[in-house]
């Protein structure tokens, strides 16, 4: 979380910067203040936000107010302006006050979290069909791709990518990631981007072969959980509350989400699927898969999988749930977990 913390105050400082060289004076000092909202404030997704500063002039010629870089209001007064809170990310927000006065500008800023107000849905699911999964696997990320899933199993020393045959459970082909601990994966076009935990090391393999065609340092020092695309960003994890959003054709990051249910906060994001305009993360070492708006992070549904392979039923050296796989075409959700012997084809209730 150290990390999203000096990115978000690096952006917001060269917004500031970025913003100020367009007017004709800044001001020397900084003596204006906010009266609303007060600093660390909390709010519900959807609640009005009452914006209001003290100025450093009685009377100033405008103020202009924005929420981290989105204009959300203007005023010619010192009264406090209501805006909607609809549209915004959850998390920690910053609030930026532009004041001008005779052709000076000054900026001052604060925070704010929106949180989310929402309890999720409870889903319920059935299983359709099981089928055989190797239990050599430490499965990390799983994909549904052209009647095939693909697979990274990870661990130090034992790391490999499979192809593999959905109904047998028959491991098609294989490709050792060697030194490393191979994470998540997510296909793009005709490439499959895998992560790596702790090396910050990003790897491109062929889909049709699985060769390595190369690999990369990632933009950002953190660690590698899990990937999903809808197509036009790449989401990621790190095992902390956020997912990050990533060019799909440079892999360099461009956005963030905070993931917030009722309670707080949401950690230990781990394995990612795009589904249905969802993001669907399972909780590391837990049976729960939460269900996320990719717009806001907001928690809108989640389910609970503790009944679908209880820990007393599993075979001797299973570990958690993890790996999720969605089949667009055929509407077919796979859920498998770490060594399991089983993988299962669930069908969710609506």
């Amino acid at each position: 979380m150290r990390f999203k913390f000096l990115y978000f105050s690096a952006f917001i400082l060269l917004f500031i910067s970025c913003n100020c060289t367009s007017d004709s004076k800044i001001s020397s000092s900084i003596i204006s203040s906010w009266v609303s909202p007060e600093a660390d404030k909390s709010i519900n997704l959807g609640d009005k936000i009452s914006l209001q500063v003290k100025p450093m002039e009685a009377k100033p010629d405008s103020i202009v107010y924005f929420i981290d870089t989105i204009k959300m209001a203007s005023s010619k007064n010192t009264a406090a302006v209501s805006v909607n809170s609809d549209s915004l990310a959850l998390g920690n927000r910053a609030l930026i006050a532009k004041i001008y006065k005779d052709g000076q500008a000054e900026e001052i800023t604060t925070n704010l979290t929106i949180r989310s107000g929402l309890t999720p849905r409870k889903f319920t699911y059935s299983v359709a069909q099981t089928f055989p999964h190797d239990t050599s696997s430490y499965t990390e990320g799983l994909e549904y791709y052209n009647g095939f899933l693909y697979e990274s199993d990870g661990e130090y020393g034992a790391s490999s990518l499979r192809k593999t045959d959905v109904s047998r459970g028959k491991v098609l082909q294989l490709t050792p990631v060697e030194k490393v601990f191979a994470e998540g994966i997510t296909i793009i076009d005709d490439k499959i981007l895998m992560l790596t935990y702790r090396e910050n090391i990003g790897m491109e393999y062929d889909l049709k072969t699985l060769k390595k065609i190369r690999e990369f340092p990632m933009q950002y020092q953190r660690e590698g959980w899990g990937l999903c695309t809808n197509g036009t960003n790449i989401y990621n994890s790190d095992g902390s509350s956020s997912i990050y959003i990533l060019n799909k054709d440079n892999y360099m990051q461009k956005g963030y989400l905070e993931v917030f249910d009722q309670n707080g906060p949401v950690q230990q994001l781990n394995e990612l699927e795009f589904i249905n305009g969802s993001i669907y993360a399972n909780i590391y070492q837990s049976d729960r898969v939460v269900i996320i708006n990719p717009k806001n992070g907001q928690v809108t549904g989640e389910i609970d999988f503790a009944n679908l392979y209880p820990t007393g039923n599993r075979n001797a050296n299973a570990n958690v749930l993890n790996g999720l796989a969605w089949d667009a075409k055929g509407k077919r959700l796979f859920v498998t977990g770490k060594k399991w012997n089983k993988l299962f084809q669930i069908e969710i209730a609506r």
